[in-house]
């Protein structure tokens, strides 16, 4: 992802170009973490860039008219596979307590979820994985492709790993990690970190 600053549309069509069309200016977002959340969509070249800009730009100032727009994020647009949540936090008597489920509104709907301490490597992830009710649905279901499991299990050590390193972080959520069929990985879409003060 690259974040535009100001001149705001200048740099968002350097930004554009440099990442290559088929991008899209997802997200303007403003002072901490608090965001907009207004989509802009995919763009194909130069004037689409400008274009989704200002859209995202009058938007943003019809809703939030002091806002002070530092940016507006471009970023590949991803479509298709699976929504999980890989989650991390840390608890007072066992320490990182990773956690993985379903993703994006599954999570706060079905509350389908597994827990571990961490480390944990390979196995244990993998483990994680198949615990929760709704593992079938990464499998595929009904003729859908599987979707790519060992891109979850890198996944899943990785943020293992990441949080022992860095005691400093309390919290973190990756939702959604977008799940790509067998063989093609995996992407974060949003994630969300706490440190210590």
């Amino acid at each position: 992802m690259e974040v535009c600053v100001p001149e705001p549309r200048i740099h968002a069509l350097v930004h554009a170009q440099r990442l290559g069309a088929g991008r899209g200016l997802p997200r303007a977002q403003r002072g901490g973490p608090a965001r907009a959340g207004l989509a802009g969509g995919e763009v194909q070249d130069a004037d689409a860039v400008a274009e989704g800009f200002g859209a995202i730009d009058i938007s943003v100032r019809r809703f939030f008219p002091s806002a002070a727009i530092q940016g507006i994020a471009v970023q590949e647009m991803v479509a298709g596979g699976k929504e999980v949540i890989l989650g991390m936090t840390r608890d007072p008597s066992f320490g990182p307590l990773l956690m993985f489920g379903l993703g994006g509104i599954y999570v706060e709907v079905l509350k389908d979820v597994a827990f571990r301490v961490a480390p944990i490597g390979p196995d244990e992830a993998e483990a994680m994985i198949r615990e929760i009710r709704s593992f079938p649905l990464l499998r595929g279901v009904r003729g859908e492709k599987p979707s790519d499991l060992n891109a979850i299990v890198d996944a899943l050590c990785r943020l293992s790993q990441l949080c022992v390193d860095f005691p400093e972080v309390l919290e973190m959520d990756v939702n959604p990690l977008l799940v790509k069929p067998e063989g093609e990985g995996a992407v974060a879409i949003d994630a969300r970190l706490g440190l210590a003060p």
